[in-house]
């Protein structure tokens, strides 16, 4: 499909990867639902595309929450009167530190936002994508949903719980009109990000792509149909041999775990000090 066709509803919209994909779809011609918490940053980047009511709106929402989900819905259907015939399911957090250094909260905070919540998002707006002619659904997820790494734990099982469910959705709906894409970046420079993060992947020579670059790989991907993507060099080659040769990885991740551990307590001493 390409993007002059698309009356895409992003979630996640507000900054980072979510703001830059609405960004680059917009700039290829594609109508655009911003969805995120924030409705001062939400208002901001429908501003910044244009803010017309045809191609640019927004809602703001907490999809954590069933009420937050059915709005989001709801303003779907009023928007144009048509619906939506993409969903992008962006919105995510990240939550840095050993296992056992996180909160129960923190903890189903990420389950809730990162693996149910574009779970349930998907299931309201199957109704609408079906009613399409052509439709498509596109699940942002990580490299690290398929490669589990140390001070990620968490956010690891949420994102691979998301490949997962998009694997399994694929080939659930094979016979009908609805493409289900997934797109894995890698380190991407967001606000998402704590800087403890961003030291640790300097000291260990991690590149981080910023979000403008990652958002024309995926939408590139969207609109060429191609069912999933790891973007980013050398990590599709780790993500490659983590699935051959995993313990090969585990030896590698090893000799890193003293700099990860350093930067996660530095992460979790900082968390604690904000509250």
């Amino acid at each position: 499909m390409k993007a002059a066709a698309m009356r895409a509803l992003i979630t996640g919209a507000s900054g980072g990867i979510g703001r830059a994909l609405a960004q680059e779809l917009h700039g290829r011609g594609a109508s655009v639902l911003l969805v995120g918490r924030n409705a001062q940053a939400l208002e901001s980047a429908a501003q910044e595309l244009g803010g017309r009511p045809a191609r640019v709106e927004w809602c703001a929402a907490d999809l954590a929450t069933a009420a937050g989900r059915a709005r989001v819905v709801e303003a779907a259907t009023r928007w144009g009167g048509s619906g939506v015939n993409v969903l992008v399911n962006n919105a995510g957090l990240g939550d840095f530190g050993m296992l056992d250094e996180l909160d129960d909260a923190a903890i189903e905070r990420l389950f809730a936002i990162n693996a149910i919540a574009p779970v349930q998002l998907t299931r309201a707006l199957l109704p609408q994508l079906r009613a399409q002619p052509v439709g498509a659904i596109l699940n942002i997820g990580s490299v690290f949903g398929s490669l589990g790494y140390p001070g990620f734990t968490a956010y690891s099982a949420t994102k691979f719980a998301l490949r997962g469910f998009t694997e399994a959705l694929r080939r659930e709906l094979a016979d009908s009109k609805i493409g289900v894409h997934y797109f894995a970046p890698r380190a991407t420079q967001t606000g998402m990000n704590a800087s403890a993060v961003d030291r640790m992947n300097a000291e260990l020579k991690v590149a981080m792509d910023p979000p403008a670059r990652v958002a024309v790989a995926a939408c590139a991907m969207l609109e060429a149909g191609k069912t999933s993507a790891v973007f980013g060099w050398p990590e599709k080659l780790f993500v490659r041999i983590n699935a051959l040769l995993p313990r090969v990885v585990d030896g590698s991740l090893r000799k890193q775990l003293p700099v990860i551990r350093r930067h996660a307590a530095a992460a979790v001493a900082a968390r604690a000090t904000q509250s």
